[in-house]
């Protein structure tokens, strides 16, 4: 049975996060994720193969990335919100099977899930301008800023919080 695309979608980004981790071989990682996802290994070797294409273009799409982002230094984005980016990105500019539209609406799913609704908002905002930019079209800067903005804040209370809880620890 083939897996459902969203399913296959969570599994690519899941992947995407676990070598951005760190460098696990294809064959461990292959295994984890069929034990622990409850999928064949044949699906698993589906997303291996989608994963090292997305991986082949990382350096054109962190780089477009960066420039979408302006605002928020691509250092600075979280592992979750940069792969979920990396799979939004490569969607839209290398998946004309994929709607450009429903490849980023995919990526806020996956950013809702998986993350925050203030990443959520900062991955639309970077994607839409991704997006418009390859179309030739102009980029609210404004918004790009504002979402980096919510963004930075929602992850200083974040941090704020952690510490306060450390302290009572």
């Amino acid at each position: 049975m083939a897996l459902p695309v969203q399913k296959f979608r969570e599994i690519v980004f899941q992947m995407l996060y676990s070598y951005d981790l760190g460098h696990p071989d294809d064959e461990s990682i292959l295994n984890l994720l069929s034990k622990e996802l409850e999928v064949t290994k044949k699906a698993v070797k589906e997303v291996q193969a989608r994963v090292h294409t997305i991986r082949s273009h990382l350096k054109e799409i962190d780089a477009l990335i960066t420039k979408a982002s302006k605002s928020y230094e691509f250092e600075r984005i979280q592992s979750v919100e940069r792969n979920i980016l990396r799979l939004g990105a490569f969607e839209i500019l290398h998946d004309p099977a994929i709607p450009p539209k429903v490849a980023i609406a995919e990526a806020l799913r996956l950013a809702r899930k998986f993350s925050t609704k203030e990443s959520a908002t900062f991955i639309n905002a970077v994607l839409d301008a991704l997006y418009k930019s390859s179309q030739g079209e102009k980029v609210d800067a404004k918004l790009l800023a504002q979402s980096a903005e919510e963004l930075a804040e929602s992850e200083a209370a974040a941090h704020e919080a952690a510490l306060q809880e450390k302290e009572k620890k």
